[in-house]
């Protein structure tokens, strides 16, 4: 069971007025409303409560609003999971109505979160200047050209900036949600929910949007065996070399390979592997921070502190003061803007 309350969730759905919404702005609203949507009991004390927000659309794919945009206002958290073909192609623009509630909802606090195209709504309010943010590689370019005054990055699945949050497309999408769930409710709420919507529990912002060579499906590859293999002996001093010789090939071409494959280097795989099994023992067990550092492979407390807090943004004490088994249920919805 989880220890706080995430409250509430406000997703600004934004359909062409001509044509509704498209299956890929579905799909993503979709995405937002199965993560955050629908109670999750068996892990959770409480759950997000999400409205809809918007005018209704008048195609044949369009979702109903149950609330007006000034839904928007007093939320905790604003999602904009897409935005039309028209606004991204530059023959529209984003309505002043749009603009000037996601501007009142920032200015009230609310975390703002774009999923792929819904960042052109963000920066047209001017949400994302300066900051650094993403959409899916294929809209990067005309995301920049619109908005010079944004920092594109189109080579990461998500951007975390606090208090504001974009991602790429289609799954980038599932993962920026998981990882809004890994920070109001701690990684192991967030990894039986991905457990239970069938995807991989955690990837990182930072890992590769477009993998030019996935991995080779072969019973011979060895990949995923060596993968397991060392996730289940992280307290280990793991090297590149013991990883590549256990899949039987060389260091460099086992470095390819994971990186081919995920977007990221063996270490850097190491390190997330490490980071993910230390919060896992800083939510469900009282163990000093000396033996979770021993247990993670991530070794001595310092060490611990200080990639823990880079990676995850606040140090083990006070990740275990939220999440860990001994964290008093709060009372109300968590601080906004986190």
């Amino acid at each position: 069971m989880s220890k706080g309350n995430p409250g509430t969730v406000a997703l600004a759905v934004v359909p062409d007025p001509a044509v509704g919404l498209t299956m890929w702005e579905m799909y993503e609203i979709s995405i937002a409303c199965a993560v955050f949507g629908i109670p999750q009991p068996e892990l959770s004390d409480t759950w997000y409560e999400l409205r809809i927000c918007g005018e209704p659309g008048t195609g044949p794919l369009a979702v109903r609003p149950d609330h007006g945009l000034e839904g928007l206002v007093g939320a905790d958290t604003v999602i904009v999971p897409s935005v039309p073909d028209s606004v991204v192609e530059g023959t529209a623009e984003v309505s002043p109505e749009l603009i000037g509630a996601l501007r009142a909802a920032a200015a009230s606090g609310a975390r703002m979160v774009s999923l792929c195209t819904g960042a052109f709504a963000l920066a047209a309010a001017g949400l994302l200047d300066g900051r650094r943010a993403t959409a899916h590689w294929q809209h990067s370019a005309q995301l920049f050209a619109r908005h010079p005054e944004v920092v594109v990055d189109d080579s990461v699945l998500y951007t975390d900036e606090g208090s504001v949050l974009t991602s790429a497309g289609a799954t980038a999408a599932l993962d920026l949600c998981l990882h809004l769930v890994r920070r109001d409710l701690g990684a192991t709420v967030a990894n039986q929910l991905a457990r239970r919507l069938v995807v991989q529990a955690h990837r990182t912002g930072g890992q590769a949007q477009f993998i030019e060579a996935p991995v080779p499906a072969r019973e011979d590859d060895g990949l995923a065996p060596v993968l397991q293999w060392a996730v289940e002996r992280l307290a280990d001093p793991l090297t590149v070399e013991d990883l590549a010789r256990r899949a039987r090939v060389s260091p460099r071409t086992f470095h390819r390979r994971l990186q081919e494959a995920t977007g990221t280097t063996p270490l850097k795989w190491l390190l997330q592997q490490r980071i993910a099994l230390a919060q896992s023992l800083l939510e469900s067990t009282d163990l000093p921070v000396e033996q979770v550092g021993a247990r993670s492979g991530l070794g001595t407390a310092a060490n611990l502190r200080r990639h823990f807090t880079r990676s995850v943004g606040v140090s083990p004490t006070d990740y275990r003061r939220t999440f860990g088994p001994r964290a008093l249920t709060p009372s109300g919805p968590p601080s906004r803007g986190r």
